[in-house]
Protein backbone atom coordinates (compact mmCIF):
# COMPACT_ATOMS: atom_id res chain seq x y z
CA UNK A 1 0.00 0.00 0.00
CA UNK A 2 2.76 2.45 0.92
CA UNK A 3 4.85 1.63 -2.15
CA UNK A 4 1.97 1.75 -4.63
CA UNK A 5 -0.34 4.43 -3.28
CA UNK A 6 -0.07 6.47 -6.49
CA UNK A 7 -1.22 3.56 -8.61
CA UNK A 8 -4.00 2.70 -6.18
CA UNK A 9 -5.57 6.14 -6.05
CA UNK A 10 -5.31 6.72 -9.82
CA UNK A 11 -6.89 3.36 -10.63
CA UNK A 12 -9.53 3.99 -7.96
CA UNK A 13 -10.30 7.41 -9.45
CA UNK A 14 -10.55 5.96 -12.96
CA UNK A 15 -12.90 3.20 -11.79
CA UNK A 16 -15.02 5.71 -9.83
CA UNK A 17 -15.39 7.99 -12.88
CA UNK A 18 -16.43 5.04 -15.05
CA UNK A 19 -18.91 3.87 -12.43
CA UNK A 20 -20.41 7.37 -12.06
CA UNK A 21 -20.75 7.82 -15.82
CA UNK A 22 -22.38 4.41 -16.17
CA UNK A 23 -24.84 5.11 -13.36
CA UNK A 24 -25.63 8.59 -14.71
CA UNK A 25 -26.63 7.33 -18.15
CA UNK A 26 -28.27 4.17 -16.76
CA UNK A 27 -30.48 6.22 -14.44
CA UNK A 28 -31.22 8.78 -17.17
CA UNK A 29 -32.62 6.17 -19.54
CA UNK A 30 -34.78 4.67 -16.80
CA UNK A 31 -36.91 7.81 -17.11
CA UNK A 32 -36.96 8.12 -20.93
CA UNK A 33 -39.59 6.72 -23.33
CA UNK A 34 -37.22 4.05 -24.66
CA UNK A 35 -37.32 2.31 -21.27
CA UNK A 36 -40.98 1.39 -21.81
CA UNK A 37 -39.99 -0.64 -24.89
CA UNK A 38 -36.46 -1.90 -24.23
CA UNK A 39 -36.32 -1.89 -20.44
CA UNK A 40 -33.04 -2.20 -18.58
CA UNK A 41 -31.29 -3.45 -21.74
CA UNK A 42 -31.14 0.07 -23.16
CA UNK A 43 -30.02 1.42 -19.77
CA UNK A 44 -27.04 -0.95 -19.68
CA UNK A 45 -26.19 -0.31 -23.34
CA UNK A 46 -26.23 3.46 -22.89
CA UNK A 47 -24.35 3.27 -19.58
CA UNK A 48 -21.59 1.27 -21.27
CA UNK A 49 -21.55 3.76 -24.15
CA UNK A 50 -21.01 6.63 -21.71
CA UNK A 51 -17.89 4.93 -20.33
CA UNK A 52 -16.71 4.37 -23.91
CA UNK A 53 -16.92 8.09 -24.65
CA UNK A 54 -14.75 8.85 -21.64
CA UNK A 55 -12.17 6.13 -22.28
CA UNK A 56 -11.91 6.82 -26.01
CA UNK A 57 -11.11 10.45 -25.15
CA UNK A 58 -8.64 9.38 -22.43
CA UNK A 59 -6.69 6.54 -24.03
CA UNK A 60 -4.24 8.67 -26.03
CA UNK A 61 -3.16 10.82 -23.09
CA UNK A 62 -0.86 8.17 -21.51
CA UNK A 63 1.13 7.93 -24.77
CA UNK A 64 1.63 11.67 -25.28
CA UNK A 65 5.33 11.73 -24.44
CA UNK A 66 5.98 15.47 -24.53
CA UNK A 67 2.95 16.19 -22.37
CA UNK A 68 3.94 13.50 -19.87
CA UNK A 69 7.50 14.82 -19.73
CA UNK A 70 6.25 18.28 -18.76
CA UNK A 71 3.77 16.89 -16.25
CA UNK A 72 6.36 14.58 -14.69
CA UNK A 73 8.60 17.53 -13.92
CA UNK A 74 5.76 19.49 -12.32
CA UNK A 75 4.23 19.06 -8.86
CA UNK A 76 1.85 16.50 -10.39
CA UNK A 77 4.79 14.11 -10.57
CA UNK A 78 4.44 13.65 -6.81
CA UNK A 79 0.80 12.57 -7.18
CA UNK A 80 0.62 10.59 -10.43
CA UNK A 81 2.73 7.54 -11.45
CA UNK A 82 3.61 8.89 -14.91
CA UNK A 83 6.19 6.14 -15.43
CA UNK A 84 3.32 3.63 -15.53
CA UNK A 85 1.77 5.36 -18.53
CA UNK A 86 1.87 2.31 -20.82
CA UNK A 87 0.20 0.09 -18.22
CA UNK A 88 -2.51 2.72 -17.75
CA UNK A 89 -2.91 2.91 -21.54
CA UNK A 90 -3.47 -0.87 -21.61
CA UNK A 91 -5.91 -0.67 -18.71
CA UNK A 92 -7.98 1.94 -20.52
CA UNK A 93 -7.96 -0.32 -23.59
CA UNK A 94 -9.32 -3.12 -21.39
CA UNK A 95 -12.05 -0.74 -20.18
CA UNK A 96 -12.94 0.05 -23.80
CA UNK A 97 -13.15 -3.67 -24.54
CA UNK A 98 -15.53 -4.28 -21.63
CA UNK A 99 -17.65 -1.24 -22.51
CA UNK A 100 -17.86 -2.19 -26.18
CA UNK A 101 -18.77 -5.79 -25.31
CA UNK A 102 -21.61 -4.70 -23.01
CA UNK A 103 -22.87 -2.08 -25.46
CA UNK A 104 -22.96 -4.45 -28.44
CA UNK A 105 -24.30 -7.41 -26.47
CA UNK A 106 -27.21 -5.44 -25.05
CA UNK A 107 -28.12 -4.00 -28.44
CA UNK A 108 -28.02 -7.13 -30.58
CA UNK A 109 -29.41 -9.60 -28.03
CA UNK A 110 -31.96 -7.46 -26.20
CA UNK A 111 -32.64 -3.93 -27.47
CA UNK A 112 -33.13 -4.81 -31.13
CA UNK A 113 -35.37 -7.87 -30.53
CA UNK A 114 -37.55 -6.00 -28.03
CA UNK A 115 -37.84 -3.02 -30.39
CA UNK A 116 -38.91 -5.02 -33.44
CA UNK A 117 -41.17 -7.46 -31.55
CA UNK A 118 -43.06 -5.04 -29.32
CA UNK A 119 -46.73 -4.34 -30.21
CA UNK A 120 -47.05 -1.63 -32.82
CA UNK A 121 -49.28 0.47 -30.56
CA UNK A 122 -46.57 0.46 -27.87
CA UNK A 123 -43.90 1.32 -30.41
CA UNK A 124 -45.91 4.24 -31.83
CA UNK A 125 -46.73 5.57 -28.38
CA UNK A 126 -43.19 5.64 -27.01
CA UNK A 127 -40.74 5.59 -29.94
CA UNK A 128 -42.75 6.51 -33.01
CA UNK A 129 -41.22 9.98 -33.51
CA UNK A 130 -37.68 8.60 -33.22
CA UNK A 131 -38.20 6.28 -36.21
CA UNK A 132 -40.61 8.43 -38.26
CA UNK A 133 -43.45 6.18 -37.09
CA UNK A 134 -42.07 3.17 -38.99
CA UNK A 135 -41.23 0.15 -36.85
CA UNK A 136 -37.86 -1.15 -38.09
CA UNK A 137 -36.83 -4.72 -38.76
CA UNK A 138 -33.64 -6.27 -37.42
CA UNK A 139 -32.05 -5.77 -40.84
CA UNK A 140 -33.04 -2.09 -40.87
CA UNK A 141 -31.24 -1.54 -37.57
CA UNK A 142 -28.09 -3.43 -38.55
CA UNK A 143 -27.87 -1.83 -42.02
CA UNK A 144 -28.42 1.69 -40.74
CA UNK A 145 -25.60 4.24 -40.43
CA UNK A 146 -25.48 3.55 -36.69
CA UNK A 147 -25.31 -0.22 -37.23
CA UNK A 148 -22.70 -0.16 -40.00
CA UNK A 149 -20.41 2.30 -38.21
CA UNK A 150 -20.72 0.24 -35.01
CA UNK A 151 -19.73 -2.97 -36.81
CA UNK A 152 -16.80 -1.29 -38.53
CA UNK A 153 -15.54 0.14 -35.24
CA UNK A 154 -15.64 -3.27 -33.57
CA UNK A 155 -13.74 -4.90 -36.46
CA UNK A 156 -11.05 -2.20 -36.57
CA UNK A 157 -10.58 -2.10 -32.79
CA UNK A 158 -10.43 -5.89 -32.56
CA UNK A 159 -7.77 -5.96 -35.28
CA UNK A 160 -5.69 -3.15 -33.72
CA UNK A 161 -5.99 -4.54 -30.18
CA UNK A 162 -5.06 -8.07 -31.29
CA UNK A 163 -1.88 -6.93 -33.06
CA UNK A 164 -0.98 -4.91 -29.94
CA UNK A 165 -0.88 -8.01 -27.73
CA UNK A 166 2.52 -9.27 -26.57
CA UNK A 167 2.50 -12.35 -28.81
CA UNK A 168 1.92 -10.35 -32.00
CA UNK A 169 3.88 -7.21 -31.08
CA UNK A 170 7.00 -9.17 -30.06
CA UNK A 171 6.67 -11.56 -33.01
CA UNK A 172 6.30 -14.53 -30.66
CA UNK A 173 3.68 -16.05 -32.95
CA UNK A 174 5.11 -17.41 -36.20
CA UNK A 175 2.38 -17.00 -38.75
CA UNK A 176 2.35 -18.78 -42.14
CA UNK A 177 3.58 -16.94 -45.21
CA UNK A 178 0.47 -14.99 -46.34
CA UNK A 179 0.05 -13.53 -42.83
CA UNK A 180 3.71 -13.16 -41.86
CA UNK A 181 3.55 -9.36 -41.90
CA UNK A 182 0.77 -9.32 -39.31
CA UNK A 183 3.25 -10.05 -36.51
CA UNK A 184 5.93 -7.68 -35.27
CA UNK A 185 6.26 -4.09 -34.13
CA UNK A 186 5.58 -2.53 -37.54
CA UNK A 187 2.27 -4.36 -37.83
CA UNK A 188 1.30 -3.18 -34.34
CA UNK A 189 2.31 0.42 -35.08
CA UNK A 190 0.46 0.76 -38.38
CA UNK A 191 -2.59 -1.15 -37.14
CA UNK A 192 -2.88 1.35 -34.28
CA UNK A 193 -3.21 4.13 -36.86
CA UNK A 194 -6.55 2.58 -37.81
CA UNK A 195 -7.89 4.10 -34.59
CA UNK A 196 -7.98 7.43 -36.44
CA UNK A 197 -10.70 5.90 -38.62
CA UNK A 198 -12.39 4.59 -35.46
CA UNK A 199 -12.61 8.13 -34.04
CA UNK A 200 -14.23 9.38 -37.26
CA UNK A 201 -16.69 6.48 -37.19
CA UNK A 202 -17.41 7.16 -33.51
CA UNK A 203 -18.45 10.74 -34.25
CA UNK A 204 -20.67 9.58 -37.14
CA UNK A 205 -22.10 6.80 -34.98
CA UNK A 206 -22.98 9.25 -32.24
CA UNK A 207 -24.48 11.84 -34.58
CA UNK A 208 -27.01 9.48 -36.16
CA UNK A 209 -28.35 8.01 -32.91
CA UNK A 210 -31.95 6.77 -33.14
CA UNK A 211 -33.07 7.81 -29.67
CA UNK A 212 -31.60 11.33 -29.52
CA UNK A 213 -32.46 14.05 -32.00
CA UNK A 214 -31.01 17.21 -30.42
CA UNK A 215 -27.47 17.76 -31.75
CA UNK A 216 -26.15 19.09 -28.44
CA UNK A 217 -27.03 15.80 -26.75
CA UNK A 218 -25.13 13.78 -29.35
CA UNK A 219 -21.76 15.48 -29.27
CA UNK A 220 -18.75 13.73 -27.78
CA UNK A 221 -15.78 15.91 -26.84
CA UNK A 222 -12.66 14.59 -28.57
CA UNK A 223 -10.48 17.65 -27.92
CA UNK A 224 -7.96 15.76 -25.77
CA UNK A 225 -7.73 12.91 -28.23
CA UNK A 226 -7.27 15.19 -31.23
CA UNK A 227 -4.55 17.21 -29.51
CA UNK A 228 -2.74 14.07 -28.37
CA UNK A 229 -2.96 12.53 -31.84
CA UNK A 230 -1.43 15.72 -33.25
CA UNK A 231 1.39 15.49 -30.71
CA UNK A 232 2.04 11.81 -31.45
CA UNK A 233 2.39 12.35 -35.20
CA UNK A 234 3.63 15.94 -35.50
CA UNK A 235 6.21 16.44 -32.73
Amino acid sequence: MLDNWKRIWVVGLWLAINACLFYYKFNLYRHLPAFHVMGYCVCIAKGAAETLKFNMALILIPVCRRTLTRLRSSFLGRLFPFDDNINFHKMIAAGITVGAFLHVLMHISCDFPRLILCPRSTFIQWLGPNFNYRQPSYGDLVNSIVGVTGILMIILMAFAFTLATHSFRRNVIKLPWPFLQLAGFNAFWYAHHLLVVVYVLLIIHGYFLFLTKEWYKKTVCKCLSVSCYHELHYP
